[in-house]
């Protein structure tokens, strides 16, 4: 299987994005998390965007608040699936993330999701990943229908509490 990279611009990003690497662990999915700066660290952003490929890697995530960058970077340097997980915080608590995340050239994608939708940047890695392998798409499969049962068992139980 092939390994998702968890790359943050700052360690100050790490509460968020753990939620990703914890997605990724109980979705079996091996994966690395590093600290790379599309500005302080250029030259081993690009680097490891541009090995990503051959180091075993399928898909990169990549979180960043204000300017975010770092997921622009890495598309520029990859053909691998890109995720920007635009982060909350700064002046403009985000919308630059989510704006900066979005806006990239034509011919150099990057999938954004939410303001520190690190959890939904693992699904859609895993999305990526299992469309080559079976095991994964049936992972999740289960996780769609275990949220299903809860939300049926939150229903029911508010059902029963108009009832009485």
């Amino acid at each position: 299987m092939k390994k998702v990279a968890v790359i943050m611009g700052s360690d100050s990003d790490w509460p968020v994005v753990q939620g990703a690497c914890a997605q990724l662990a109980a979705l079996e999915i091996p994966y690395e998390a590093h600290i790379l700066s599309a500005h302080r660290t250029p030259v081993q952003a690009a680097d490891f965007a541009a090995n990503a490929r051959a180091n075993g890697f399928g898909v990169l995530i990549c979180a960043a608040g204000m300017a975010a960058h770092l997921a622009g970077a890495f598309a520029a340097n990859t053909t691998l699936p890109v995720i920007g997980i635009p982060m909350k915080g700064g002046a403009l608590d985000g919308l630059d993330a989510l704006l900066s995340t979005v806006q990239m050239p034509s011919g150099i994608p990057v999938a954004a999701v939410a303001l520190n939708g690190a959890k939904n940047a693992a699904v859609l890695a895993a999305q990526i990943l299992a469309v080559e392998d079976g095991a994964l798409a049936a992972r999740l499969d289960a996780e769609r229908r275990k949220m299903a049962e809860q939300i049926a068992a939150k229903d029911a139980k508010l059902q029963g509490e108009l009832l009485t």
